[in-house]
């Protein structure tokens, strides 16, 4: 599985990127600013009605270390710093300012067939999550579960197996402690024009209970492409991406409600700026 299989939260991802990745309906705006000495530099915006919402974050690498610091609106201090310490070994603190209670170890490890992420907060009451998935040719199956040691339970016990192909992937996945299932899957129906089209559907084993997305892509272009979506609760939704230049996008979303009487569309506006 080249250089190893992906960790748990990669499975299903595919149906998944193409059914909610980039759909957003408020006024989104990001510059991010690379550097070659290490430094690097991020800006973010968000207009949700009339509130705004912005972060700053800056990236910085020397050798096996990076250093990431975020600073947002409400003056909340964001560090995270990670460490290679070995070939598929890293190891990253991070901690927020003022939550006294944010700290958390994380450690992610990555062998040909296996991929470990693991993390605990570093205060007295910890919650531990470990994620866990194993790999062969075209198949991955993997199990995450999180444990609140201030109340001996379990916070989430999920698994999942998926099968991926270069033309599809189907997945299925036990989450919510077992309550929920979910079955997802996205085939290519023309690689020449980069049409996709995929489909996910959840059904709860305590509510008996059915929910379902569908959704398309399809590349106008080399660098247009048009999404499409519909769900169970009768909202419909579209997209169009445009790459201007090279890594930064223009992105329209809209969404309506069939079912609810006189509902406007929703309308979003994203522009991801890399120079």
């Amino acid at each position: 599985m080249g250089n190893g299989p992906a960790p748990f939260l990669d499975i299903g991802r595919r149906a998944r990127d193409l059914l909610t990745k980039d759909y957003n309906y408020d006024q989104k705006f990001s510059l991010a600013i690379p550097s070659s000495t290490g430094m690097g530099f991020t800006a973010t915006g968000v207009k949700k009605d009339e509130i705004f919402i912005g972060d700053i974050s800056t990236q910085y690498k020397s050798g096996k270390t990076t250093v990431d610091v975020k600073v947002d609106t409400y003056s909340n201090v964001s560090t995270k710093v990670t460490y290679d310490w070995a070939p598929g070994t890293k190891a990253a603190i991070s901690f927020s300012v003022p939550d006294h209670k944010s700290g958390k170890l994380d450690v992610h490890y990555v062998h040909r067939h296996a991929a470990i992420n693991s993390s605990i907060g570093l205060h007295p009451s910890p919650l531990l999550d470990v994620a866990a998935a194993t790999g062969l040719n075209d198949i991955a199956v993997g199990c995450e579960i999180g444990f609140d040691t201030s109340t001996s339970s379990f916070t989430k016990c999920n698994a999942g197996i998926s099968f991926n192909k270069p033309d599809f992937s189907a997945a299925v996945i036990l989450a919510d402690k077992g309550q929920t299932v979910k079955a997802s899957y996205v085939h290519l129906v023309s690689p020449l024009t980069g049409t996709e089209v995929a489909a996910e559907m959840t059904h709860s084993l305590s509510g008996f209970e059915n929910t379902f997305s569908i959704g398309s892509i399809h590349k106008l272009d080399a660098f247009t492409s048009v999404k499409t979506r519909v769900s169970y609760s009768g909202k419909l939704a579209v997209l169009t991406q445009r790459e201007w230049r090279p890594k930064s996008f223009a992105t329209v979303s809209a969404e309506y409600d069939t079912k609810v009487a006189n509902a406007a569309p929703k309308f979003g506006l994203s522009i991801a700026l890399k120079p």
